[in-house]
């Protein structure tokens, strides 16, 4: 009995040390694959072409910064990794019949992107509030959203913001202007399904909703390393 929980006691401590090392390791260093796109390519039974080019975040306009931060986490850079008002406002929905939304952060999207698997399990939600908590300690906000901003999906196969305005607009990431950068953000939801141009009219309305966000929430000021 000892030696099985000398075991596990190993085990935990041996996955707690990589766990650090490996997130500090992209804090450093550019992202180049994700799970998602390996999970992508094996599920394609044609060829499966993946569109991405990492650019640091001083090349992603302003624009879409603050897009995907209206649309998608607008107390990005107060919360902890973790919007408590949303979580709680999900559940009050659900026990009123709605059906439950996800709540997750940019920094909770972000670790399950990068380390983990897009399938929901509660293994898969443990593990994402897990690396939620170590990013959110060894990264700034800063490094956060530009990991983001270069891997997460927006499009079919199209991979990161500079892919993405190549794709929709022919542009590239850093002349996105503010248009553009909600009709990227508008789709992100489900980026498979949905155009970013030519928008559909629900993605319409979504960018002007985003776009009245924007305006609203007025100039993003993140902090510096």
């Amino acid at each position: 009995m000892k030696k099985y929980f000398r075991f596990i006691f190993k085990s935990c401590l041996a996955f707690i040390l990589l766990s650090i090392l490996w997130v500090l390791f992209y804090k450093y260093t550019n992202v180049s694959v994700t799970p998602m796109m390996v999970i992508r390519k094996l599920q394609s039974k044609n060829e499966y072409v993946i569109k991405h080019q990492w650019v640091p975040l001083s090349k992603i306009s302003k624009a879409l910064q603050l897009a995907v931060i209206c649309s998608e986490d607008q107390r990005f850079i107060s919360h902890h990794g973790f919007d408590k008002k949303a979580i709680e406002k999900a559940m009050a929905e659900h026990k009123l019949g709605k059906r439950l939304r996800g709540a997750s952060t940019i920094s909770q999207q972000t670790a399950k992107n990068i380390f983990l698997w897009p399938q929901r399990s509660w293994i898969r939600k443990g593990l994402e509030t897990y690396f939620t908590f170590l990013i959110e300690t060894f990264w700034s906000k800063k490094r956060i959203l530009e990991v983001y901003l270069n891997s997460i999906e927006m499009g079919d196969r199209i991979y990161g913001a500079e892919a993405a305005a190549k794709f929709w607009f022919n542009t590239s990431a850093n002349a996105l202007n503010k248009d553009e950068a909600a009709a990227i953000a508008a789709i992100l939801p489900n980026p498979i399904r949905f155009l970013a141009n030519p928008p559909s009219g629900y993605i319409q309305k979504r960018k002007e909703w985003i776009k009245t966000q924007m305006r609203n929430y007025g100039t993003l000021v993140l902090k510096k390393e």
